[in-house]
């Protein structure tokens, strides 16, 4: 990552990723008036120096799941051994310590109440003795984030976004359920390690024929189970410093201060919750200054906000999809 830097055509690229996961390099190329070598060439260069990735996210409303935002403090030790347990997770998202390494967030996705037995994640970690406290939140609904963070997504004109966008794309019921087989989630969870693996690739993987993968790609898509994300390092953006922001919102406020979330470029992600708090953002910034200047000329106008709780992350250990092994030196 020390070496790696975008430029304009760049961003223009993952913005184009971000619209359409899956969508061709030629389609994109016409769409942004590039050679296609040059979009392939540009997507290989960062996907191999580990820059970019297109990940597959499973939406947990289609399965019947809740997304937790779990928050525990301990010492440095057992942050650290813990994190790096719970990343090898496929139920685990978005994990990361906060300075000064004596706490640990991540999203969960567990079942519902009444369905989530013994030695599912939650319980493990209400089970260790080691932990000085935990907190869980559920996620109740996404209200900036949607579709990728903003603060990457200004390079496209709209005309652009909606020649992207996938001509397969339907209504879907966010409350409609999906009860994936064996081999789906095997599908699902290959997609979440890349999802521009081919066709063919993830029919060879999940021993099936490439027109079952591909029908049951396109009913994932357009059904909303299967979403995309492109991952994708701040820094190269600018933004150098993260935060996680846990917001008191008076209730007649919440939409209103939902909606002025989605238009900030600070605002990586942020969902209303469960708890003390009733909504959670994390941010993205270019640094201490600025999340200063956010919190007194931004947020601090947003009517409703009776408190703010700040805190800064020191590691990111995963975010939207699995950790990947890497190659050993030869």
């Amino acid at each position: 990552m020390e070496h790696v830097t975008i430029d304009a055509t760049d961003r223009r690229i993952i913005h184009a990723l971000q619209v359409d996961g899956r969508g061709s390099f030629s389609r994109i190329a016409a769409v942004l008036g590039l050679g296609e070598r040059t979009v392939a060439r540009r997507y290989q260069r960062l996907r191999s120096q580990l820059a970019l990735r297109v990940v597959g996210i499973s939406d947990a409303r289609h399965l019947g799941h809740l997304d937790w935002f779990v928050r525990m403090r301990a010492t440095p030790e057992v942050v650290e051994s813990v994190g790096a347990a719970l990343a090898g997770r496929h139920d685990t998202s978005w994990i990361a310590s906060l300075a000064p390494g004596t706490e640990l967030t991540c999203i969960v996705q567990a079942g519902l109440a009444g369905t989530d037995g013994p030695g599912t994640v939650l319980d493990q970690l209400g089970r260790r003795k080691n932990i000085a406290s935990l907190t869980a939140q559920c996620l109740l609904a996404p209200v900036a984030g949607v579709g990728g963070w903003a603060g990457r997504l200004d390079a496209l004109t709209p005309q652009e976004q909606a020649e992207l966008a996938p001509k397969s794309a339907a209504f879907n019921e966010p409350d409609a359920r999906f009860a994936p087989t064996p081999q789906d989630r095997r599908l699902l969870r290959l997609l979440a390690e890349d999802a521009r693996t081919s066709i063919a690739a993830l029919a060879h993987q999940t021993d099936t024929p490439e027109s079952t993968v591909r029908r049951r790609v396109s009913e994932f898509i357009e059904g909303g189970l299967l979403l995309f994300e492109v991952e994708i390092d701040p820094r190269l953006y600018g933004r150098t410093v993260e935060a996680i922001c846990w917001l008191d919102v008076e209730p007649a406020q919440l939409a209103a201060v939902g909606k002025q979330l989605a238009t900030h470029g600070e605002v990586a992600f942020a969902a209303t919750t469960t708890g003390p708090t009733n909504l959670l953002a994390i941010l993205e910034l270019t640094g201490a200054t600025a999340l200063h200047d956010y919190l007194t000329n931004r947020l601090s106008t947003l009517p409703g906000i009776r408190h703010a709780e700040t805190a800064l992350t020191a590691h990111r250990t995963k975010r939207a999809g699995p950790l990947l092994a890497r190659p050993r030196a030869s």
